[in-house]
């Protein structure tokens, strides 16, 4: 029993002098944050100089429902779209030159712009085949290719609509939006109708708006 009773103690004592250990390490912990507070204070005191501390009105203080975030940038990429797209109930006629080709020339442009056109002075650097495809389809992927070619750089590109011969009643539907769209688009600068090599009444041959390089010649 008393062999028991002093492994007890010592057990205890350990115990205790553990207990103490950490007390004191707590109160040199406690100590230190005081002091690093105090030189805080005395430094900000130095560097700001005397203060005046506000009085206490009373006033309780009334947590207010902060606004929801507006989506500013998908906003803004909504617009864009809005500005990018393309209407079926355009009327472009009235901006058709009046020739077989119906060409067209944006306001500003000579009309040697679209005889050179025509002429194939200007090389296809890419084109897009629209033929088959519904108009929904056909207007979606009109877009994305000029959307591309523009910054990709390209200058003359060819868009393949069909001579519509597969159409209900023979008529060229795709033909004739494919005016109406392109002549929607700020990057067309002119059109004409293809040459025969290159696809005659099947196909249009575009110009598109050169983009201006910092430091480049204009």
């Amino acid at each position: 029993m008393k062999a028991r009773s002093f492994a007890d103690l010592g057990e205890l004592k350990k115990a205790l002098q553990r207990q103490a250990e950490e007390a004191a390490r707590q109160e040199a912990q406690r100590r230190a944050a005081e002091e690093r507070e105090r030189r805080e204070r005395e430094l900000f005191a130095r560097t700001v100089g005397p203060v005046t501390a506000l009085k206490d009105t009373g006033r309780a203080e009334i947590a207010r429902p902060r606004p929801v975030p507006a989506p500013l940038q998908r906003r803004l990429d909504e617009e864009a779209v809005l500005r990018e797209a393309i209407s079926d109930e355009f009327d472009v006629e009235s901006l058709l030159e009046t020739d077989e080709a119906l060409s067209y020339r944006r306001p500003g442009i000579g009309p040697d712009v679209v005889k050179r056109l025509r002429r194939g002075d200007w090389v296809i650097q890419r084109q897009v085949d629209l033929h088959g495809l519904r108009r929904d389809e056909a207007r979606e992927r009109l877009a994305e290719f000029l959307r591309e070619a523009v910054k990709q750089g390209l200058r003359c590109v060819r868009v393949i609509h069909g001579k519509g011969n597969g159409s209900p009643g023979r008529e060229p539907v795709l033909k004739g939006k494919v005016r109406s769209w392109l002549v929607q688009k700020d990057e067309v600068i002119a059109f004409t109708q293809a040459r025969a090599a290159d696809g005659g009444q099947g196909a249009l041959v575009v110009l598109l708006l050169q983009p201006s390089r910092p430091g480049a010649r204009r």
